[in-house]
């Protein structure tokens, strides 16, 4: 017994001290190599994590040695891409730390740029937000253009993704620019953010043009990795264009990559628009089993978008029609704590989202429905309940109605008694908020203003403050700041007044344009969409389109 103890020890022994030396022998050859080589082994182990780590561990280690501060940064960054979810921010921490030191703008700037990205990927967003205007505070203190334009290309994402879309799309116009024949996987992804960006502001044809052009750019470059999203992008636009049927198959084509790259946002978006998809093609039991993985996507990430939300008012509307009364609870809870999420992640973009069920009324339909629930009622109950309910929503739109037709006719009649532009409406008198531009340089652009309003150039599409400043020979800071002071408004806003004032006279003075269709006087008045013309319209006009030339004729006849 004694013996084989002994025995037993002895190989214990013996296997500890050749894995030591071998260790050893590894760290010896390891000290001969340069970083390139310790990288590429870094990327060339990840599928065997006790190696990948010894590599890790020996270019951190490395860089401490030798006092390098780009190459720490770099060190704790082979962390940052390496390492599981819950560790990123500790290395992202890290690098910022050891980039501080180093006094160097562009190093520090990456840092907190690396961090932002990471917080992005957490759909963090204000964090990610907060630390990408961090890193453009330094990186703009340098000459690092690719740096600068990453900032760009990273704070054009969270515009596009709070919704801010036109200003979005110039920041992904000037990345693509930059990033072609510099960096071929930028200039891809700064196309496919192009393309959704056009996508949401309803230009579906261009949206598609570029999607195509990114498949073919991808070809040319010989660089597939962006191939699956722009089809994914192209399977939403068809939903956009009614095109149903090819909007499924192209984003079940592309959602086998996006799977693989553990993409679970674009993943739970194809999901959706797949629902939507068979939903308008009255499927809807297919269209459920969609909806579902969306709302499993939201159990696991925690991730929901506004559009996203209406899976959850479709699948409710489901089981209404059904009379399923448990599964109708289950989800308009689930669909109150995904309100909650996007509250607290977009609390400034939940105003603009159209919601189906607003708070109020899902916690109404809650209480209504856990009492029918437990009670357990005859049928006669809930059939009471639901006419004092329908009862309910006809007085409802009934007043709303009413209210809207006084605020609408009390509008038109104060259109009629206007005569001309508005848009001198607010002028304030002096130089007070502007003291920091000349005189005679406010006096310049006050006198092309005039002649900007009385030659109505401001009919061009698309025209935008850097644009005008051009013409003008200014700078669009200046611009904007004289608008403000003088107009009285930001530069979208004046633009768009005096683009609505126009069409308000047209109407008065024209019965023909008064059968012109939203689309055309949208054309007429240089509007880049019908959408945002009819918008335009309601904010200035404070009725729409159709109310106020249903009273113009009447008045006419």
């Amino acid at each position: 017994m004694i013996k084989k103890y002994l025995l037993v020890v002895f190989l214990c022994f013996g296997m500890q001290f050749y894995a030591q030396n071998r260790n050893s022998a590894s760290t010896d050859t390891l000290q001969n190599k340069n970083y390139e080589y310790l990288f590429e082994r870094i990327e060339a182990t990840q599928e065997d994590g006790v190696k990948q780590k010894l590599y890790l561990e020996y270019f951190l280690n490395k860089a401490k040695a030798g006092k390098n501060s780009q190459d720490i940064v770099n060190g704790y960054k082979n962390y940052l891409y390496y390492t599981p979810e819950k560790l990123k921010l500790i290395y992202a921490d890290s690098m910022i730390y050891a980039a501080k030191k180093s006094k160097d703008n562009a190093l520090i700037g990456s840092a907190y740029l690396s961090k932002g990205i990471v917080y992005y990927g957490q759909k963090k967003l204000k964090y990610a937000l907060d630390n990408y205007l961090i890193a453009d505070n330094y990186i703009s203190n340098t000459d690092d253009k690719y740096l600068i334009y990453k900032v760009k290309y990273n704070i054009g994402n969270i515009k596009y993704y709070l919704g801010f879309y036109d200003e979005a799309i110039s920041l992904f116009v000037e990345c693509r620019d930059f990033f072609k024949g510099k960096n071929d996987r930028a200039y891809l992804n700064s196309l496919h953010l192009l393309g959704l960006c056009y996508n949401k502001i309803g230009n579906y044809g261009l949206c598609s043009e570029i999607n195509e052009k990114g498949i073919q750019e991808g070809i040319r470059l010989e660089n597939n990795e962006m191939r699956d999203y722009f089809i994914h992008s192209e399977g939403i636009n068809q939903y956009f264009k009614s095109n149903y049927a090819a909007a499924i198959k192209k984003i079940t084509q592309s959602l086998p990559a996006i799977n693989k790259n553990k993409d679970f946002a674009n993943e739970s978006v194809g999901y959706f628009y797949i629902g939507k998809s068979y939903w308008d093609l009255r499927n809807q039991e297919m269209a459920l089993l969609y909806f579902k993985k969306v709302d499993q996507i939201f159990d696991d990430k925690q991730y929901i978008r506004p559009d996203l939300r209406e899976s959850y008012e479709l699948i409710i509307k489901y089981y209404k029609s059904k009379g399923d009364l448990e599964k109708q609870l289950f989800y308009i809870e689930k669909l109150l704590k995904a309100d909650s999420v996007l509250d607290n992640r977009f609390r400034y973009l939940s105003g603009r989202v159209r919601k189906v069920y607003d708070t109020k009324v899902l916690l109404k339909d809650k209480q209504e429905i856990e009492e029918s629930f437990n009670k357990r009622k005859h049928n006669d109950l809930i059939f009471t309940g639901i006419l004092v309910l329908f009862f309910l929503i006809v007085l409802f739109i009934a007043y709303r109605h009413i209210r809207n037709k006084n605020i609408y006719r009390q509008k038109f009649e104060e259109l009629m008694k206007q005569n001309g532009s508005t848009v001198k409406e607010d002028v304030k008198n002096g130089h007070n908020g502007i003291d920091d531009i000349h005189k005679d340089t406010v006096a310049m652009i006050l006198k092309q203003l005039e002649k900007f309003e009385r030659d109505k150039k401001f009919l061009e599409k698309d025209l935008t403050s850097i644009k005008l400043a051009a013409i003008f020979k200014s700078n669009p800071k200046y611009l904007s700041k004289i608008i403000y002071h003088f107009r009285g408004k930001k530069f979208p806003t004046y633009i768009a007044d005096l683009k609505i004032d126009y069409i308000i006279s047209l109407l008065k003075e024209d019965p023909k344009v008064r059968k012109y269709s939203n689309r055309a006087l949208a054309d007429e008045a240089g509007f880049s969409s019908t959408q945002r013309f009819a918008t335009a319209f309601h904010a200035k006009a404070g009725c729409p389109t159709s109310y106020f030339i249903n009273e113009l004729n009447k008045i006419s006849e």
